[in-house]
């Protein structure tokens, strides 16, 4: 994303945006908590062209390709086309972010007591499905290949070495820094909490969506569940039953970076992208910025 030259105000991760109508810069404050401003949404995506795209990548190559993918891909471009979305709330205010950093929980095997971590990867705009790919399956055979903690990890374990109302006094001033844009960026980045999105596949537990909440702390806007995909037969416009494939999605909105029309737009691309996954295969011809 472009670089802009920072002014008083901004943040480390992101520009205030200067130029929003004065209600929505008075949202934040009647509904100060992320949770006030949840908004959950979920749809049944039709997924029959974009699981046969899907195993024709994996014959060309692109071993275990798949939902996940696709997903992160399409967010990706909705962001290029849509980047009010990458917006977060913190101290009262409205921000750009100037990265896309997608995050996910991983367990490092499928057995009951695998131990689970969180990673953050980081995308372009102009990021594609072959992007997406090589750098979640690098991180993620980073994860699993590793025996020691990542940075998410290590932090967590420093805070949990102190006795309780430590931590509580410790975690007051990590939001109170928060509030203020005065976080060290090696917090920043190992938070799981700080990002564009977060991201769970349900589907790989062989089980349907739910809707989980976003976080107070932190400036995470977007949470998206996706479940198992299933059949469904239907009958299509020359009366004849057909197979199709489908995938039951449930979305948790901030409502406070931008108003339900906006989210309409995303959703709307997200049905087009589904039915035309070959989009998400090339960079987008233009990248739009958002407003200042």
């Amino acid at each position: 994303m472009a670089q802009t030259r920072r002014r008083f105000g901004d943040r480390s991760e992101g520009r205030l945006l200067r130029s929003l109508p004065g209600f929505s810069k008075f949202i934040p404050y009647i509904m100060p908590q992320r949770n006030d401003r949840f908004i959950h949404y979920e749809e049944s995506f039709e997924v029959t062209p974009l699981d046969r795209r899907l195993r024709q990548m994996r014959v060309e190559g692109y071993k275990g390709i798949g939902i996940l993918h696709f997903i992160i891909a399409a967010y990706i471009r909705c962001l290029s086309m849509l980047p009010g979305i990458n917006r977060f709330i913190v101290g009262r205010r409205i921000y750009a972010r100037d990265s896309i950093e997608v995050v996910m929980t991983v367990k490092r095997s499928l057995s009951v007591d695998a131990t689970e971590t969180t990673i953050k990867v980081k995308f372009e705009p102009n990021d594609t499905i072959y992007d997406v790919y090589n750098k979640m399956n690098a991180k993620i055979e980073e994860i699993k290949t590793s025996e020691e903690n990542n940075n998410t990890e290590d932090v967590a374990d420093f805070f949990a070495r102190f006795p309780r109302f430590i931590i509580r006094i410790m975690l007051a001033a990590v939001r109170a820094l928060d509030y203020f844009g005065l976080l060290p960026q090696s917090i920043l980045d190992a938070s799981p909490f700080h990002g564009s999105m977060i991201i769970t596949d349900l589907g790989s537990l062989r089980i349907g969506p739910v809707y989980h909440h976003i976080y107070n702390f932190g400036t995470l806007p977007v949470f998206v569940a996706f479940g198992a995909k299933y059949h469904k037969y239907e009958i299509n416009r020359k009366g004849q039953v057909v197979d199709n494939k489908y995938i039951d999605t449930k979305l948790v909105l901030d409502e406070g970076i931008v108003d339900g029309h906006y989210y309409a737009q995303l959703l709307q691309a997200f049905r087009y992208m589904f039915q035309h996954p070959e989009i998400v295969e090339q960079p987008p011809t233009r990248v739009n910025e958002d407003i200042y």
